[in-house]
């Protein structure tokens, strides 16, 4: 099939999941734009519903990822070229390479996720910006972090943006959303220690130890952390503050927290 119309009503289906929550929730579908994000997704064993290619936009080293999308079909995907112009109403990006997708929402259970011999873990709660989110993302798949779990809403898992923001690293790192105290059961319950980064910290970041089991704690830009995680924290640490600013940015603060586990664990 190949879509010229900007009005055919695939199409406008797929603009309504890149820009509406409730939109994809109900239809449990989100979007992946760009050649680098759909090829982490593939390799993760992703299997889309739809795919949208423009080839007058896909580079030739991408052409790889055209074939492979084509023999999806098979798998039930539908698959679809678009001109130009119809791509431009579907991509957020003007640079996302020719190429979107439209698949699953993934599960997203605490129970899900793989942990290692010494848990390494990044919880965030109520984060405001899917664009955090991303590189946080980014971050714990450098650093090696076992999951990444969200709590008390804010944005979340299955925004386009934060897909996009991560580079892809949204396939490659596992990740869980729960409930604020469902997640603290959940840990203690695994013997893993909660460290909690807070302005007002009684520790400085570099002097707490995070060699043993362990999930970095850190809460919104606007609120911080709840009462609730730190009652339940282990350690409350801060990173020390030289200037006028009294707090990093969500994502800085905590890929130092992280790079700390990375440091101590030698």
């Amino acid at each position: 099939m190949h879509i010229t119309s900007t009005a055919n009503p695939r199409i406008k289906n797929v603009v309504r999941l890149t820009t509406n929550r409730r939109h994809r929730d109900q239809q449990r579908l989100t979007v992946v734009e760009g050649s680098r994000e759909v090829r982490r997704c593939l390799d993760a064993g992703v299997i889309p519903t739809e795919a949208y290619l423009c080839p007058e936009l896909i580079a030739p080293s991408d052409a790889d990822l055209a074939d492979r999308l084509s023999q999806y079909t098979i798998r039930n995907t539908q698959y679809a070229t678009v001109s130009p112009d119809v791509f431009a109403k579907l991509a957020v990006r003007s640079d996302s390479g020719g190429i979107l997708l439209v698949i699953p929402y993934t599960q997203t259970s605490l129970d899900r996720l793989p942990l290692s011999p010494a848990p390494f873990l990044v919880v965030v709660e109520g984060a405001e910006k899917p664009g955090n989110v991303g590189a946080i993302l980014r971050t714990a798949d450098a650093a090696g972090v076992d999951g990444l779990i969200l709590c008390a809403g804010g944005t979340d898992l299955h925004n386009p943006n934060v897909i996009r923001a991560s580079l892809g690293t949204r396939f490659t790192v596992p990740v869980a959303e729960a409930e604020t105290d469902g997640v603290i059961g959940w840990l203690k319950q695994r013997g893993i220690a909660v460290i909690a980064a807070s302005p007002g910290g009684a520790t400085p970041y570099t002097r707490t130890d995070m060699r043993g089991p362990v999930a970095i704690v850190t809460g919104s830009e606007a609120e911080g952390l709840s009462e609730e995680w730190l009652i339940a924290a282990d350690a409350t640490v801060t990173i020390p503050m030289r200037g006028v600013a009294d707090s990093l940015n969500l994502a800085t603060s905590t890929a130092l927290l992280l790079y700390e586990v990375v440091r101590q664990r030698g």
